[in-house]
């Protein structure tokens, strides 16, 4: 019964993946250009590289369970802020707090999972939890068209309407946490943030903190950039080619689903490889595609191909130092920053060509590093 509220947090986790479709949005609406734009999903991940690593060692005096409390406590006000209106600093604040209270509670999260397994079945354990959270996260694109076009008196809100869903999920999720018991293992020895980012002059600690901003970049980027390219190559309005956000969702929904099992068979190691290589494949079909099908294929390989990197990074890290879970998973989560960098280049390039094959050649640009990563990690 532990499982049911954590997972629970997972679902509340992936709210921060509505982003990408409320920056859309967001630009049709204010008729903003795709790096002013871009600036909001960068804010959100800008708060990662703040928090993250204070967060690990605040689990070190209140406990994980605590922690994952206060995320949500966070959360759920930055998911009212936008029924109140919908200008441009009123969703600079939204996306202020959503971007921190997910740093709060991805950082405090994973090491809670830890409690409840542990071995050489957390990753798995945390691809479930991923898994989960992908379900709010290909969610979002399509309540967002629904409240884009279906009028009911009870909201009123347009696409908004997504936020008034989530933010009653986000409640529930906190009583139902607050409610459960559960036995967390003694805290890890109390460090300062010095010693905490020292850890990053471990090699392999390093590697880590890179493929995760990778990920977060690709991940982030596709959510962003997809509708984009089909409306550029295609002419299709928003409301149609935001479902290329659910499309990179679902599979990466799917690959998480069956990455729970897979890698319970499968070294991480093997598994990492061929989902590098479809993520590559993805970025080679969004170069050259100019079909709905062909984007379609090439945004679901980038999908299933990213939908297990971010545990197996996590989990590799974590077991590299079994002595140091809180501090480590601050550093790692950290590296979602990488969610500020990415769109922010991928903008400035898409502007720069005129076409958004500039924000796709950023992606790739992550995608080269995580092949790289292939032959560092561990079996």
């Amino acid at each position: 019964m532990q499982f049911i509220p954590v997972m629970l947090c997972f679902f509340a986790m992936g709210f921060v993946d509505l982003v990408g479709t409320a920056s859309n949005y967001v630009q049709k609406d204010l008729c903003l250009t795709d790096s002013q734009a871009n600036l909001f999903p960068s804010l959100v991940f800008f708060w990662f590289l703040l928090f993250s690593v204070p967060t690990g060692l605040l689990m070190n005096k209140i406990g994980r369970k605590n922690t994952v409390l206060i995320s949500l406590v966070v959360t759920i006000v930055s998911l009212v802020i936008p029924i109140t209106g919908d200008g441009y600093y009123t969703m600079l604040a939204a996306f202020s707090l959503l971007g921190i209270g997910n740093a709060i509670m991805q950082t405090s999260l994973n090491p809670l999972v830890t409690n409840l397994i542990s071995g050489d079945k957390l990753a798995s354990t945390l691809t479930f939890g991923q898994f989960v959270k992908a379900i709010a996260s290909f969610l979002a694109p399509i309540l967002a068209a629904w409240g884009a076009t279906t009028y009911l008196p009870v909201f009123g809100l347009g696409w908004r309407a997504l936020f008034v869903i989530y933010a009653a999920v986000c409640f529930l999720s906190i009583a139902v946490l607050a409610a459960t018991p559960i036995n967390e293992e003694k805290p890890d020895k109390a460090s300062g943030i010095i010693d905490c980012l020292k850890l990053l002059g471990r090699p392999f600690i390093i590697l880590c903190f890179i493929g995760i901003m990778c990920h977060v970049g690709i991940d982030v980027g596709t959510n962003t950039t997809a509708p984009k390219i089909i409306m550029e190559r295609l002419g299709l309005p928003l409301e149609d080619a935001g479902f290329a956000t659910s499309v990179y969702f679902i599979f990466r929904t799917a690959g998480c689903f069956l990455g729970a099992f897979i890698l319970r068979w499968v070294s991480s190691k093997a598994f990492f490889a061929i989902s590098v290589a479809l993520m590559l494949a993805g970025m080679v079909l969004l170069f050259v595609g100019h079909t709905l099908a062909v984007l379609y294929v090439g945004i679901a390989c980038i999908g299933f191909g990213n939908s297990n990197v971010f545990p197996i990074i996590f989990s590799q890290a974590l077991m590299a130092s079994p002595d140091k879970k809180n501090e480590v998973s601050g550093l790692m989560i950290m590296g979602l920053f990488g969610g500020t960098i990415f769109p922010l280049a991928m903008g400035f390039a898409a502007d720069a060509m005129s076409a958004q094959a500039g924000a796709v050649a950023v992606m790739t640009v992550g995608v080269a590093y995580l092949i790289y990563y292939t032959f560092r990690i561990k079996k």
